[in-house]
C-alpha cells in the first residue's frame, strides 16, 4: 500500500490536550471485524468482552522524564536536550536530540539545573542528534534521581502545551515497571487498578511484555512506497511466563488481546516456526502495515492515531483497511479524542 492511502483530515480540536478525568472513563469504540459493527462504549465496559482463559498483553515499560532544559557554556544560550538512548551506563553516554541544533557543537559543555549536572558534546549523529557524556561522579542510581528531578515529562510535540506536574502520573501506565521509554504506551493509560482486578476476577490473565518506546514512534513516514520505510529499532523483552499463557490460549482458541501497537509489535517479533509465541529479547524494527498476517493476537486495544502514522497503519492492518478507515471517519463525526491522551478503540 501507499502512504497517501492513510491520509485523512483530522480537525485539530480533536487532539486531546489533557487525559479524561478518570482513566477508565475515556470513550471506547468497539469494532467487530467479522460483522463490521461499530459500538460506542466507555473504556471500563472492556470487561464485557473478555472472560475466563482470555489473555491480555500489556507493555510495562516506564517513561522517564527525558526532556531536559539547560544552558550552553559561555553564552548561556537556552537549549533543550531530549534523551533518546543510553549508550553506556558506566560512562553516562547518551544519544540525544538538541534544539536549537545549529548552536551545539562537539566540545561544547551544557549545564543543567544550577550546574548540578554537566554534559559534554562528543559527537554528531544526525542533523539534530548528538552523543553526549554526562560528567557525573556518583552512582547510576543517583544519576537517575538527578535526571528525575531535572527532567520534564516528554509529552509529544502534538500536545501543544507545556508539561504540568500531573503529567508525571497520567503520562504513565499504572503498571509501568521497567524504565526506558521516551513515550508512553498510550493504550495502557486507560487501565485502573479496579479494572485490572475485575478482569482478573473474570478469569482474564493479564501479562506484561516490555518494549521501550523510542521517538521513532512519532517519526513521519516520508516515502510513498511503504516497503522502503525503515522503523527505528526499539529494545524489547518477551519472557517465558507470558509465552506459556499465550500458547495455551492459542491452542484453546481463546481471546488474546494486545494492549497497544507496541505490545503487538513485540509479540509479532517473537513468533516461533509453528506460529506460537517464543521467549525473545533484543531489538526490533518490525514495521506492520496492510496486508499482514497476524500470528498471535485476535484482539487489539489502541488509541486513535494520527494520519499517515505507522501506528494507524498497524490498526488498519489488524482491523482491515476499509473498516478502520470507516471507523476513523465515524470517530471524527462523533468527536472522539485522538492521540496519546485521547479515547480508545477495541478491535475484535
Amino acid at each position: 500500500m501507499k502512504l497517501s492511502e492513510f491520509k485523512f483530515d483530522l480537525p485539530p480540536g480533536l487532539i486531546a490536550l489533557y487525559p479524561a478525568e478518570n482513566r477508565d472513563e475515556s470513550r471506547l469504540m468497539v469494532v467487530h471485524k467479522e460483522t463490521g459493527e461499530i459500538e460506542h462504549k466507555i473504556f471500563k465496559d472492556l470487561i464485557d468482552y473478555f472472560g475466563d482463559g482470555d489473555v491480555m498483553v500489556v507493555n510495562d515499560t516506564k517513561v522517564f522524564p527525558a526532556r531536559l532544559y539547560g544552558n550552553k557554556e559561555k553564552t548561556g544560550a537556552k537549549i533543550e536536550v531530549f534523551l533518546l538512548r543510553e549508550l553506556n551506563k558506566e560512562m553516562f553516554l547518551w544519544d540525544v536530540l538538541v534544539d536549537p541544533a545549529r548552536k551545539i557543537r562537539v566540545g561544547n559543555k551544557l549545564y543543567f539545573g544550577d550546574g548540578d549536572l554537566v554534559a559534554e558534546v562528543i559527537d554528531n549523529t544526525t542533523s539534530r542528534g548528538r552523543t553526549i557524556r554526562f560528567l557525573y561522579e556518583g552512582s547510576n542510581e543517583e544519576f537517575y534521581k538527578m535526571i528525575d528531578s531535572l527532567g520534564e515529562t516528554p509529552l509529544p510535540k502534538y500536545i501543544k502545551r507545556k508539561a504540568e506536574p500531573e503529567d508525571r502520573e497520567r503520562y504513565q501506565t499504572i503498571y509501568a515497571e521497567h524504565t526506558g521509554a521516551v513515550a508512553a504506551p498510550t493504550a495502557g493509560l486507560h487501565f485502573t487498578r479496579q479494572l485490572l482486578k475485575r478482569l482478573e476476577i473474570n478469569g482474564v490473565d493479564v501479562n506484561p511484555i516490555t518494549l521501550h518506546i523510542g521517538l521513532g514512534t512519532f517519526r513521519p513516514v516520508d516515502v510513498e512506497d511503504l516497503t522502503k520505510h525503515k522503523m527505528d529499532s526499539e529494545n524489547f523483552r518477551v519472557g517465558q511466563e507470558i509465552v506459556e499463557a499465550v500458547n495455551v490460549a492459542i491452542k484453546k482458541k481463546r481471546r488474546i488481546c494486545a494492549v497497544g501497537t507496541t505490545s503487538m509489535r513485540a509479540l509479532e517479533s517473537s513468533v516461533s516456526a509453528n506460529n506460537l509465541l517464543k521467549a525473545n529479547e533484543g531489538w526490533t524494527d518490525k514495521f506492520i502495515f496492510p496486508p499482514y498476517d497476524f500470528k498471535i493476537c485476535n484482539a487489539l486495544i489502541s488509541n486513535f492515531h494520527m494520519p499517515e502514522s505507522t501506528l494507524f497503519m498497524m490498526a488498519c492492518a489488524f482491523g482491515g483497511y476499509d473498516l478502520i478507515m470507516e471507523a476513523y471517519s465515524v470517530a471524527i463525526k462523533e468527536k472522539y479524542k485522538f492521540y496519546s491522551y485521547g479515547d480508545a478503540m477495541l478491535i475484535l
